[in-house]
């Protein structure tokens, strides 16, 4: 959501880590879709990987970094 300080923060933690993870990023307005706001509403920001819900309001690079690190285990 545009002006949501809690999306500002996660996207600066999702840019720090994907200076070192190859990640394929989209950023969504949920506003813009009346699903996505039915689906999200007050559960933002939400952080998918891999299109299931890994992190919602709030996450610190590490936490980010060890979901990522599993993701990897589990596909290899």
């Amino acid at each position: 959501r545009p002006g949501c300080h809690l999306c500002e923060a996660m996207k600066a933690v999702v840019e720090e880590v994907a200076r070192e993870w190859p990640l394929d990023l989209q950023e969504i307005d949920i506003d813009a879709d009346r699903e996505l706001q039915e689906r999200y509403g007050a559960e933002i920001p939400v952080l998918l990987i891999d299109g299931r819900k890994a992190f919602k309001y709030r996450v610190d690079a590490a936490s980010l970094r060890r979901a990522l690190a599993r993701r990897q285990r589990q596909r290899n």
